[in-house]
Parts: C-alpha cells; sequence; structure tokens
C-alpha cells in the first residue's frame, strides 16, 4: 500500500514539472560602457522555448542586422545582444523575450554609457625658451570632467607653494621664468571620482639657451708669402647648439678656395696667407633662442729671409776682412755670426739709433749690426779663420740662414809624428802630414840629398792631396837617421825632421802574482815598460816540473787584459812559469821564474763499512763535483746582447757533460729559463737583453757526479741608441735589386761549393762527370776512396792479406798543451824523437770477414811537429782453428813488458798490437783511467816493427775486436822512417815473405780509424 502511493507522488511531480512556465536570465545583469566601446549580453532560458528576442529601449524588436546592434542565436536555450562602438544614444533598457506557444517569459538589464577620460591635446615635446612664461598644454574630457594633477620628475607640483606654477582652468600648467633646470619629463594625470577612473599622459618640455661665443684667441698670428694656414676659431655654447658663421669687413665668408670651415663652423682657416689678409673677422652663433657674436684679430706677419751674403778670400796676414750680411722681415729681423760653435753675437735686436756691437777677447772679431745689416770683421787674417761662417737673420716668428765662405790663402803647416820605429828588411811609413793653400809641392830628402820619386829603391814615396808617405825598408844602420820633409807653395815653404829609429825587443813582463788551481793557474803580469817602439803582438808563457824541461803556449796581446790562464796542469804539483813578451821585432827576455803548487782535486765518495778503509782507499775512484768555472762578459756589438766566456776549472775526476746557463735582470726576482751548453763551448751570447739593464749570469758545470757551484757575473747593458746609425747619411745602402742579386750569386756559390766538395770526398756531381766524360779519369782522390771502401790490395797476394783502413778522431781537450805547434810540411825533418803521447784517441773499429790472416800490425808514422801527433794501440783478434806462429824481433827493436803481461788476457782471440803513431805529443795526463796496454816498440832505423805472438782460442765463426789504450808510461818513440822493399804510391807495404806471418783462412779484418787531421802523405808512413 504504501508503495503504490509513492509511485502516485512520484508521477505527479514529474507531470508537474512538464508544465512548469518558462524562465528568463541575462548576463550580466546590468552594464556601463564608455563611449566608443562595444559589449555583449547573453539572454539565457530555463525550459524549452521557440523563439527568443532582444528588443530596444523604444520597443523595437532587434534584428538581425541593425546598426551598431547584432543578436545572434547559438543553440535552443541562448541569444547574445551585442552593441558595437556605444553612443549616448546607446543607453537604455534592453529587454529578452522568450515565448513556447502561449508561454512567455521576459528579463530586462540596463545599459549605461558614460565618457571615458580622453587627451584630446597634450604634445611632446613642447619647446620654450629661457626666461620665458611657458604653457604646457593639456587638454582632456571625460563625464564627469576629470581633476587634473600635474607631476615633475615624478613630484606633485604644488602651485600653492611655489608662485612661478599655475594650473589654469582648461588644465594647462604655466611656469613663470622657466629655467634650464626646469626641462623634462611632466606628467598630466586626469582623475574621475565617481567611477575611480584615472589616465594620464607623459610629455617632455625642452628650454632652449641663447647662445654664447667666445674666441679661443682674440689675437691670431700668422706668417705670410709661405704658403702657411692661418686657424681663426670661436666656441659657441647654447641649446640646441648653435651654428657659427663668419664675417670679414662686412662680407660673409664661404668655403671655397681661400676659406674653409669645419662642421659647425666654428673654426675657420685662411689659406695661403697674405698680407692683406690681416685685419677684424667676425664670427656669429645663431640657434632657435637667438644670436651672439664676437671678433677675432689676425696679425699677418713676414719672415726673415737674407737678401744679401757673398764670400770672399784673403791672405794670410791681411789687415783684416769684412762679411756682409743682409736681410728683411717684420718685425726687423735680429742678425747674429757663428762659425762652427762660437756665435759672434750678443743677441739684441738692433735699431736704428743704436747699433750693436760685439768684439771678441782679442778684439780680432768685431761684428757690427745696424737695422737689417750686420758686418763680420776679422783683423789680422790666419790660415784657421778659413772656412764657413754662417749668417743667422731671426726675428719672433722664425729665422733664415745662410752660409758665406772665406777663402784664406797660406804658406805650407807640417804635421805628423816625428819618430818612427822598424828593423831591417821591415817596412816602415813616415807620415809627412801638409796643411797648405793652394796645395804645396812636397819634396823629401835624406843627409841633405834629395831622394828620388821613382821608386825603385828600397826608399818609396807616395803623394796625397795633403799627406806625403815615405816607405822605407832599412837594409841597413844607414838607413836609419833623419829624413827632411819640405813643402812649398806660391806663398813660402815649411820643412820639417823625421827620424827613423832602430826598433827593439821588448823588455820583460813582471809576474805579479799566479793564482793556482787544480788543472789550471792564473798569471796575473804587469805590462813591458818598453815595447821596443812597435807595437806588442804576443805573450809566450813557459812552465814547467823544477828542473824539467820547458812547456810554452803563446798569447794573443789584448788592450787592457794582464791576466793569462794556463791550462793542462797536474793537482797538487808544484811549477815553475815565466813569461816573455814578442813583438815585430822579435821575443824580447823572460821575465823571473814565479814558482806555485796547483790545489789537489775536491773529491766526494763514499766508503762501504763492509769494505776494509786500506781496500776501499785503492779501489774506489777519487770522482766528485767540478768546480765552479770563471766567468767574463762583456757587451756585443749590438749593445744589448751579452757574450759570456767561462774558464773551465776543476771537472772532478769525471768529464764535464755540459754546463748550465741561466740569467736575470737584477731588479727581477725570476730567471730565465735554464739553458744546456755542450761541454766543449766556452762561450754563448745572450740576445735580445733589455736596454740599460743589469744582468746577472750564472753557469754551473755538472759531470756524472754532480753540479758544481755556480759561476757568477754582472754585467749591465748599452743604453738604447736614440737613432739607427747610418740613418743619417740616407737611409739603406742598398736597394731591393742589389739585395736579391747578392742572393741569386751566394746560393750560385753554395750550389759550386757543394759540387765541389761532392766531388773529392763522394765522388759525384756535375764536376766528376765532367772530369769522367773529358778527362777519362775518377780525379784525385779516387784511389784513397777505392782503399776505403775495401777495394785496394796492401800485398802481392790480394786473396791473402787482409784490407785495413784506419781513421782516428782525435779528442780535444783544453787542457792539451803542445811544446812545438808548427804544422808539418814536405821539408820537415821527421829523425828528431818526441816524447810518447799520455792520452790517446779513441778509435772507430770494424771487423769483416777475411779468409787471409787472423792478425795485422799497422803503424803510421808523420811528421814530428804536428800538433795532431798522436799515439794509437790497436789490438785486433779474429777466431781460427789455427794457432798463431811466434813472432820474430828484430835485433834493433826493443819491448818492454808491464808489470801485468804474465797475466792471462781476459779477452779471447787477442790479435798484435798495432802502433798508430801520428807524431806523439806530450799531453796532460787524463782524468779516465786507461785500461792496461802492453808496450809497443816503436820502429827503429832500417827495422820493421813485427807484430808480438798471439795466442787465439778455437771459435766456429766468432769475430771479435779490442781496442786498448796506451798507458801512462809508454816509451818515448821517435818519429823515423820505416824501410820496406815494396813503395807504392807514399806508402811502404811490407813483404808478406817474413817470418812471422801467420796465414789464416776464411776471415777478412777492416780496421777503421778516422783521425781529426789526416797525416802528411809525405811517403813517411809504413804498412805491415
Amino acid at each position: 500500500m504504501a508503495m503504490l502511493q509513492m509511485r502516485d507522488i512520484i508521477w505527479g511531480l514529474l507531470f508537474l514539472g512538464c508544465t512548469a512556465a518558462i524562465q528568463v536570465q541575462i548576463t550580466p545583469a546590468q552594464g556601463e560602457i564608455s563611449v566608443g566601446e562595444s559589449k555583449f549580453f547573453l539572454c539565457e532560458v530555463t525550459g524549452e522555448a521557440k523563439d527568443i528576442d532582444w528588443y530596444t529601449p523604444s520597443g523595437e524588436k532587434i534584428l538581425h542586422s541593425m546598426q551598431d546592434l547584432s543578436v545572434s542565436r547559438s543553440d535552443e536555450v541562448t541569444s547574445s545582444l551585442t552593441i558595437y562602438h556605444a553612443n549616448v544614444d546607446s543607453a537604455g533598457i534592453y529587454k529578452c523575450v522568450a515565448r513556447d506557444g502561449e508561454k512567455e517569459a521576459q528579463a530586462t538589464v540596463q545599459v549605461k554609457i558614460f565618457q571615458k577620460i580622453t587627451f584630446q591635446s597634450a604634445p611632446s615635446p613642447q619647446e620654450f625658451t629661457e626666461g620665458d612664461t611657458a604653457d604646457i598644454v593639456c587638454n582632456v574630457v571625460s563625464s564627469p570632467p576629470p581633476t587634473i594633477i600635474w607631476k615633475h620628475k615624478g613630484s606633485k607640483i604644488q602651485a600653492s607653494k611655489d608662485v612661478r606654477y599655475k594650473i589654469m582652468a582648461n588644465g594647462h600648467l604655466q611656469i613663470r621664468g622657466i629655467k634650464k633646470t626646469d626641462e623634462g619629463m611632466y606628467t598630466c594625470e586626469a582623475r574621475v571620482m565617481a567611477r575611480g577612473e584615472i589616465d594620464f599622459k607623459t610629455m617632455k618640455v625642452v628650454v632652449n639657451v641663447l647662445p654664447t661665443i667666445r674666441a679661443r684667441q682674440f689675437e691670431v698670428n700668422a706668417t705670410a708669402d709661405i704658403g702657411s694656414s692661418a686657424l681663426l676659431a670661436c666656441d659657441a655654447d647654447g641649446f640646441p647648439d648653435p651654428v657659427v658663421t663668419w664675417t670679414h669687413n662686412g662680407a660673409a665668408l664661404e668655403e671655397g678656395d681661400k676659406y674653409s670651415l669645419n662642421e659647425d663652423g666654428s673654426e675657420l682657416i685662411i689659406k695661403d696667407v697674405k698680407k692683406v689678409d690681416e685685419g677684424d673677422y667676425t664670427c656669429t652663433a645663431t640657434n632657435k633662442a637667438g644670436e651672439k657674436s664676437q671678433e677675432v684679430g689676425l696679425n699677418v706677419f713676414v719672415q726673415p729671409k737674407i737678401t744679401y751674403l757673398n764670400n770672399k778670400t784673403a791672405s794670410e796676414f791681411d789687415e783684416e776682412v769684412i762679411l756682409t750680411c743682409e736681410a728683411s722681415g717684420d718685425p726687423t729681423p735680429t742678425i747674429s755670426w757663428s762659425s762652427e760653435s762660437t756665435i759672434f753675437t750678443e743677441g739684441e735686436q738692433a735699431s736704428w739709433t743704436r747699433p750693436d756691437k760685439y768684439e771678441s777677447l782679442d778684439r780680432n772679431i768685431v761684428v757690427y749690426s745696424h737695422a737689417r745689416v750686420s758686418s763680420l770683421t776679422l783683423k789680422n787674417v790666419q790660415f784657421t779663420y778659413a772656412g764657413q761662417y754662417l749668417c743667422i737673420a731671426s726675428n719672433s716668428i722664425g729665422q733664415d740662414s745662410q752660409s758665406v765662405y772665406l777663402e784664406v790663402r797660406y804658406s805650407p803647416k807640417i804635421l805628423g809624428r816625428v819618430a818612427s820605429y822598424t828593423w831591417e828588411k821591415n817596412p816602415a811609413n813616415i807620415s809627412c802630414e801638409v796643411d797648405a793653400h793652394p796645395e804645396a809641392n812636397v819634396v823629401w830628402f835624406k843627409d841633405g840629398s834629395q831622394l828620388p820619386s821613382a821608386n825603385t829603391t828600397n826608399v818609396k814615396i807616395y803623394n796625397m792631396p795633403t799627406v806625403s808617405y815615405l816607405e822605407i825598408t832599412p837594409e841597413s844602420q844607414i838607413d836609419f837617421g833623419n829624413y827632411n820633409c819640405t813643402a812649398t807653395n806660391e806663398l813660402g815653404s815649411e820643412s820639417k825632421e823625421f827620424i827613423l829609429i832602430p826598433a827593439d825587443v821588448p823588455s820583460a813582463p813582471e809576474i805579479q802574482q799566479v793564482e793556482s788551481f787544480s788543472s789550471t793557474a792564473m798569471v796575473e803580469f804587469k805590462e813591458p815598460d818598453s815595447t821596443g817602439g812597435v807595437p806588442l803582438l804576443k805573450y809566450r808563457v813557459e812552465w814547467r816540473f823544477p828542473g824539467k824541461e820547458w812547456t810554452h803556449k803563446e798569447y794573443s796581446v789584448e788592450d787592457g787584459n794582464t791576466k793569462i790562464l794556463v791550462t793542462g796542469l797536474k793537482p797538487e804539483t808544484a811549477y815553475e812559469v815565466k813569461m816573455s813578451a814578442i813583438n815585430g821585432k822579435g821575443e824580447g827576455e823572460s821575465s823571473a821564474a814565479s814558482s806555485f803548487k796547483t790545489k789537489p782535486v775536491q773529491y766526494s765518495f763514499t766508503i762501504s763499512s763492509e769494505t776494509l778503509p786500506a781496500i776501499a782507499a785503492t779501489i774506489l775512484p777519487l770522482i766528485g763535483e767540478p768546480s765552479a768555472p770563471k766567468l767574463e762578459a762583456n757587451l756585443a756589438e749590438e749593445g744589448n746582447s751579452l757574450r759570456v766566456t767561462w774558464i773551465k776549472q776543476d771537472d772532478g775526476g769525471l768529464p764535464i757533460i755540459h754546463y748550465l746557463v741561466k740569467y736575470k735582470a737584477k731588479h727581477v726576482p725570476e730567471w730565465k729559463p735554464e739553458i744546456r751548453v755542450p761541454s766543449l763551448s766556452e762561450h754563448m751570447t745572450l740576445n735580445g737583453l733589455a736596454w740599460n739593464t743589469e744582468y746577472e749570469v750564472h753557469v754551473v758545470a755538472e759531470n756524472q757526479q754532480g753540479r758544481s757551484d755556480p759561476g757568477v757575473v754582472s754585467i749591465k747593458t748599452a743604453a738604447q741608441p736614440t737613432a739607427i746609425p747610418g740613418s743619417a747619411h740616407g737611409g739603406s745602402g742598398l736597394g731591393t735589386g742589389a739585395i736579391v742579386g747578392i742572393l741569386i750569386v751566394v746560393f750560385f756559390l753554395l750550389l759550386v761549393g757543394v759540387d765541389v766538395t761532392c766531388y773529392f770526398l763522394n765522388k759525384c756531381g756535375l764536376l766528376m762527370c765532367i772530369a769522367v766524360n773529358v778527362c777519362g779519369k775518377a780525379g784525385p782522390g779516387a784511389k784513397s776512396k777505392d782503399i776505403e771502401e775495401g777495394k785496394a790490395a796492401f800485398t802481392k797476394d790480394e786473396s791473402k792479406e787482409p784490407i785495413v783502413e784506419v781513421r782516428t778522431e782525435e779528442e780535444h781537450s783544453p787542457n792539451q798543451e803542445v811544446k812545438t805547434p808548427t804544422e808539418p810540411n814536405e821539408t820537415t825533418p821527421l829523425t828528431e824523437a818526441e816524447p810518447a803521447v799520455t792520452e790517446t784517441t779513441p778509435l772507430v773499429v770494424k771487423i769483416l770477414p777475411s779468409t787471409a790472416t787472423n792478425s795485422v800490425s799497422e803503424s803510421f808514422s808523420t811528421a814530428q811537429s804536428s800538433p795532431a801527433s798522436e799515439s794509437t794501440t790497436l789490438t785486433i783478434s779474429t777466431s781460427s782453428p789455427t794457432k798463431a806462429a811466434p813472432s820474430t824481433t828484430s835485433p834493433n827493436s826493443s819491448s818492454t813488458a808491464p808489470p801485468g803481461a804474465g797475466k792471462t788476457d781476459p779477452q779471447p782471440n787477442v790479435g798484435p798490437l798495432v802502433d798508430l803513431s801520428d807524431c806523439p805529443k806530450a799531453a796532460p795526463p787524463s782524468h779516465q783511467t786507461p785500461p792496461a796496454l802492453e808496450p809497443v816498440s816503436p820502429p827503429s832505423d832500417g827495422q820493421q816493427s813485427k807484430g808480438d805472438s798471439v795466442k787465439g782460442r778455437d771459435s766456429a765463426q766468432s769475430k771479435e775486436s779490442r781496442l786498448d789504450g796506451p798507458t801512462q808510461d809508454a816509451p818515448k818513440a821517435p818519429c823515423t822512417d820505416s824501410p820496406a822493399p815494396v813503395q807504392n804510391d807514399g806508402k811502404i807495404v811490407k813483404d808478406d815473405n817474413a817470418k812471422s806471418e801467420t796465414e789464416v783462412k776464411n776471415a777478412t779484418t777492416e780496421v777503421k780509424t778516422v783521425p781529426n787531421e789526416a797525416p802528411q802523405a809525405n811517403g813517411n808512413e809504413s804498412r805491415a
């Protein structure tokens, strides 16, 4: 029952809902529209409606296409009304009506139209003149009328507090006596309180300022008739920037050939100024606020110009000579005279009523100046007055100068050094310098007799315009003595005596101090009191062990250098040293011998705790760090380059590996990067240094044990030159074409040099082709090349003798000293005995297979006096199943076995020793310990040196070579010729029938040693 009642209620409600009335709602419910704006309204219907219509305030139905009104229906329940560009007539109540059959519903909306704030006139910018009353315009309308507020720089203008401001009834802002400070942005703000509406307009106010103008110079000076220009300038200020114009004598000046103006007209340039351009010029500045003028005066002057000046001629001892100079100019110029560095004037301006006068202290030179004329009077004319005199005319704007030449005729004057020194057979020049005008004739006399000018004897005469040379080659004491030079011209003659004195050898220098080191000594000496009349050439220094033979070396003379370094000494050894001076005449007496002792080498080493001290002292090498090198620094030619030279001191028992150089400016803390220099170098140049700066240089020597303390030297670079040398003489001496030509010639010469080198060394190149094709031979040196390539046979049977080539490389040492530095030649005797060399040259040994023999002994002998002479012992061994036969020694040959000769040699297959003595020389002991050697007997007269016995150990195909250095106690061997039965091309070859010869199969030996200086091929070499 309850369920039936609920269902009836629901159906009743549904029926009532379907039969309910239609509802209409407009959004927004009301609207305000500003004039000219547009707005729409939406009519929404609840329920079903067939028609939805809009009606105007007058009740007229709005159709779809009415003016400024539009109705649109987007769906079944909504419709919109749009009002375009609303005006006052658009205001009123609009109605929306919805209908569905007999059902109808409606809604209304009230539309209000108002005037929005509108600025009708507010121009920007608005310009005013400073000091005027300004009316700043701002016209604005609205409904209701707005309230106007003015602001300047963000602050509200309150007219009640500043009487200069006033807001007018029409909303304008009035400013009395406007200033430049009032310039800026102003804001005109309008407000409608009824609806809270606000709007503003910003405008720029510009205050123009009347121009001001001022001349940079009220008086401008210019020089006429020299093509110069004059600049007149007026600086103008104002706002806006004024434009400047110029007038002269009432006429406006325009840009053209005569005048030029800059962009704003403030600068007027008058070209090629003349005297007629002088006067007043007016500059006028103009802008929107007005104009202003200023006058500038132009003064035109004339530079001085010398109008009269003539050369003069006078004779010596004339009473006086007058030089006259006239000049023009405005203002009137002052005239002065000068000669070289002397000025003859007081410098005051002359006038018509008071002429200037200048007199020298001896009153022989007098200057008179009167207005535009000046005269220079020289009294008691002397020959030194001859030369150029300068007339200078000057005033406040410039000067002019011209030279006048005074010619003075005078008799000869003879100059020159009176005494000359020489010796017999040595030419000497006596100079007779003659100063005369006109030119003089010179005649020489000896003992009253005129010397001939034919130059056929030992006396020759060479005459030049200003000097006459007498060259004498004395043949005896008669040629020494007095010589007379007589010069004659038309004004007179003069004679002078010259003396030729026999030169003598210099006196002995005096050794003052000897500073010794371990292997060197610095000898400080006093120069000879007498040079013998001629310059010193060399110093000869000799040193020795007490009671032994002297060793010497010659040193070139250097100005101001009184120190000489002696090298190649033994540590902790007593020496005697003496020295003498050498000039062109010869060597003078030696100084007294001075004794000194070298210092020991400072070594550092560590002895193991497990080694007995006595044993450690004998087996440990005495090695240590080297000593600091001695430094010397000199400026190079560039001025900002330094040449640093060092002298090696103790090397610590090991060879110097290299030197380390670093440097810096003294005022700078950072050092330049360290430079590594090879051990054989003794100097280096530091380039690109700062000018006029003191530098500190450190040089450190380093060996395998460590580094030495630094050698230190300081030196200051030269001041920077203000001009490039030679630039004052007209620039570069060579053109581009000349430089290119020189480069081409140098390149061609280099090509020729390379081709010649290839011809003589490698037998190739263009010269080689020409020699082969034209001459039909391989050219000089071909035989030597065949020997180097192993193509030459040294014995009768080429199949049984080895091919041997020896090359040595000399090890140059700064400590080596040579007793006899004379180079050998074909005439040098080779029979004198020479001491043996204590230090040998390293060898380059190359072993090649051979089928001939297992040992070769070869000896070379060169001239005894060669500075590159060496003694080299070479041991060669090759494996062979056959033992070497015992060697047979010549009866005249001698050989002394060392203490260790009886011990077993650690090297297997040791061949006989080869003595390559290349004229031995004395040398200091080496700091490297050489291996033990078997002494070699030097060849004697009429005997050939034969090889020692060799014991070889059997080996299948092994080949081995061993190079033994010489012992320090090697016997002294004379450089003698070794005769041989066969002589071929300057080389002596031993006959292969010698009893000591041993045949070895399947082995060939080639030994190469490269000499630093090739031995003289004079037939004194021997091969065994």
